[in-house]
């Protein structure tokens, strides 16, 4: 984009691209999407189901089992936590509508 405007881009300002991520994040990345996810329709997502990360460790290759999890893991609380604030939204609406009527 920097080039389309006639700018030379600032090293500093460029945002980071996949292959700039340590192997073993991609990895827990792939793996993140790949895992079931464990869902209540009262609750929403409660997490991921890791019967099968063994596997996926094995298969990846995982050299820093560390980090990895520590990825997961992160993942994991982000996507726990959106699925929680969008229910909560969702029944948020659902009160103000039958309050309305």
């Amino acid at each position: 984009m920097m080039e389309q405007l006639g700018k030379e881009p600032i090293p500093e300002e460029i945002p980071p691209d996949g292959q700039d991520l340590p192997i073993d994040m991609v990895h827990a990345l792939n793996a993140f999407n790949i895992l079931g996810d464990r869902v209540y329709p009262e609750i929403g997502f409660i997490g991921k189901d890791y019967t099968n990360l063994p596997i996926l460790m094995e298969l990846y290759g995982v050299d820093n089992t560390e980090f990895f999890l520590e990825c997961l893991h992160t993942l994991e609380t982000k996507a726990i936590k959106k699925s929680s604030e969008q229910l909560k939204r969702e029944m948020d609406k659902l009160k103000r509508q039958s309050r309305g009527k």
